[in-house]
């Protein structure tokens, strides 16, 4: 999107202090910290300079209507809905296996009812590769399908892909042998020539 000069603004979500629980060199706010550099080092990759909105929730719960902090996190992703007028939303396929993937496609959902004009909403499948139900997959008529292609710049994904450097393997978190590492048949899905996006009928 960059290259096609459309302004980007990206929302982190959870906090992500639970992909390494035990670690003590790595506390939670030092954890936090770390994916949030992680992923201004990734967006400068992918030339995006605008400074990513971090709302802080706490990772691995989300939370999801009816929860403490849905509502004040729906008000502000409506707020800046509102400031940014986005013509295209991106997040997380509404049935991802990954309950926070799930809660940020309801908090998502939630904050762009009523707006006008309504974005596009467009939603990516992460954990579906490998760990989805059937009933998680989309059903028959229920979205239209497509692929980018993002050949162009599948050398800047990567490098964005690579700047999550506490994630994967081996790994800055030393401490905590229990903690979060992408597989590399993880990411093999994402080391594809293109972007795969779904959008609801």
């Amino acid at each position: 999107m960059r290259k096609a000069a459309v302004p980007v603004q990206v929302v982190l979500i959870s906090d992500g202090t639970m992909s390494h629980p035990n670690s003590r060199k790595f506390p939670p706010a030092a954890r936090q910290a770390l994916r949030e550099a992680e992923l201004r080092q990734a967006l400068l990759e992918l030339g995006v300079e605008t400074t990513p909105v971090c709302l802080g929730l706490p990772d691995s719960k989300v939370p999801s209507e009816g929860e403490e902090l849905f509502s004040e996190a729906v008000a502000q992703l409506r707020e800046l809905f509102a400031a940014t007028k986005p013509a295209t939303v991106l997040c997380s396929w509404r049935r991802d296996p990954h309950p926070d993937h799930r809660a940020t496609s309801e908090l998502v959902r939630a904050a762009l009812a009523g707006l006008a004009p309504l974005p596009r909403l467009l939603e990516y499948v992460v954990w579906a590769w490998e760990r989805a139900a059937p009933a998680d997959l989309p059903q028959p008529g229920e979205v239209a399908g497509w692929r980018l292609d993002v050949s162009s710049v599948f050398n800047e994904k990567q490098r964005a892909i690579a700047a999550h450097r506490s994630q994967l393997a081996p790994g800055i978190i030393d401490d905590d042998p229990t903690g979060f590492l992408l597989s590399p048949e993880m990411l093999a899905h994402f080391a594809q020539p293109f972007e795969a996006y779904l959008e609801v009928i």
